[in-house]
């Protein structure tokens, strides 16, 4: 919509306060998230992800956010099973902990690798159709 005297960034201003208040709307909650991935000579052993409530209140401020498909549903757990490559890569990308062991016996070589992403406070704002997840640091 124009303003009688042709200008329009009074309107635009409006819009934009709007929608940016809509992304960052207060009912956002807080997860609790780790992750861990062990890989024991060569192989894959075992792939845990933690997702829990936050009982506190985090601190911090968001960080880059991930935008997943969420299919209506406010489930963490859910949406990040049925986006989990997204996440994971999502997740490598903020850094992990890398802890590597190798040892040879005998002309064996046995190594293990570890890595980790210490629990993590985010961000999540669901919507109709996608969930914003954002680290808080």
């Amino acid at each position: 919509m124009r303003s009688r005297d042709g200008n329009c960034s009074l309107t635009r201003a409006i819009c934009s306060i709007i929608l940016l208040s809509s992304l960052a709307s207060a009912d956002a909650k807080e997860f609790l998230i780790s992750y861990r991935y062990v890989v024991k000579d060569a192989t894959l052993y075992n792939e845990t992800l933690y997702i829990s409530d936050s009982m506190k209140k985090c601190t911090g401020k968001p960080q880059e956010a991930l935008i997943l498909t969420s299919y209506g549903d406010e489930d963490l757990k859910q949406t990040i099973s049925k986006n989990s490559q997204e996440f994971i890569d999502y997740i490598h990308k903020l850094g992990l902990h890398v802890q590597h062991k190798e040892r040879t016996t005998n002309y064996k070589n046995t190594s293990t690798t570890i890595l980790t992403l210490k629990t993590t406070c985010f961000k999540v704002d669901f919507n109709e159709n996608f969930a914003r997840i954002a680290p808080l640091k």
